[in-house]
């Protein structure tokens, strides 16, 4: 995936985030194996990323480092996406898997797989 792509959907406000999560993200992902897993992060840290935000909460669906669904009202779920394309680890697990990533209004992140493509 190239990163200059995303460059110019989102200023990536919200990478510095994302990528301190990367590690727990990566781990969810893997975990998803047995099932849904969910991870709460703190409303302060988007916050002081961007404190005009209206709204956090939102879905990903991503397969092969592309979102499957309409992300581009939400900055937050394009700063989790190109976290994931540029980390290898996301890419593997993304090759042969849909991920959907949910953020929800309580700041909890739900991690799942969809069955495998054929």
């Amino acid at each position: 995936m190239n990163p200059k792509f995303f460059s110019s959907m989102s200023n990536q406000v919200y990478s510095p985030l994302w990528n301190k999560y990367r590690p727990a993200i990566l781990q969810l992902m893997v975990a998803c194996e047995e099932g849904p897993k969910q991870y709460k992060l703190f409303s302060h840290e988007f916050k002081a990323l961007n404190a005009k935000e209206k709204g956090y909460s939102f879905s990903l669906t991503a397969f092969q480092g592309k979102a499957l669904n309409d992300i581009k009202n939400s900055t937050t779920a394009k700063d989790l996406l190109y976290m994931l394309a540029v980390s290898r680890k996301a890419m593997e697990l993304m090759d042969g898997d849909t991920y959907e990533f949910k953020l929800d209004k309580n700041f909890t992140l739900h991690v799942s797989k969809q069955a495998a493509k054929v």
